[in-house]
């Protein structure tokens, strides 16, 4: 059986560390549900809620899981900034964000995260900026095996 070669057409994103090339096999993935993903990409998510920081920053690619978020206040958002769960893409590579910061979560968070403040009690968040969307979603060669993967190669390094 032959092997099933992926073909991605290449895009160039500006951002604050000059052009980078997509798909970027460096570049680390974070997986976020819809519609938070939308909203980070939007501009109006810029703090990501986590139950552990990180010492990740720079850019990274943004991950949009096949399910959508179940919780309540996932729908509250995507209702107040009108974003159609139908339109949105789910199990690619949808942007490139970057990650700026990570410190414990304070009440006047809520805004920066589109949560509840009370869901903030005890969280980290990370602080996010300059995200770009990718024109066309990407596919990942490798898919997610925990918080963080690399979609174009494997865990050891090794391109296939």
């Amino acid at each position: 059986m032959p092997k099933r070669k992926f073909r991605h057409k290449v895009e160039l994103i500006s951002g604050r560390a000059g052009l980078m090339r997509h798909p970027n096999r460096e570049l680390i993935a974070l997986g976020v549900r819809q519609p938070w993903a939308e909203l980070i990409l939007r501009g109006i998510k810029t703090i990501e809620v986590r139950s552990q920081g990180t010492r990740v920053r720079g850019p990274i690619y943004l991950y949009s899981p096949k399910r959508p978020a179940e919780m309540a206040a996932a729908r509250a958002a995507a209702e107040k900034f009108e974003v159609d769960f139908e339109s949105l893409a789910y199990g690619r590579l949808v942007g490139v964000v970057e990650i700026v910061d990570s410190r414990d979560c304070r009440a006047r968070d809520a805004e920066a995260a589109c949560v509840p403040s009370e869901l903030l009690r005890g969280r980290v968040g990370w602080g996010l900026a300059n995200p770009q969307r990718l024109e066309t979603p990407l596919e990942p060669r490798f898919l997610p095996y925990g918080v963080w993967f690399y979609p174009f190669r494997r865990r050891n390094g090794a391109a296939r």
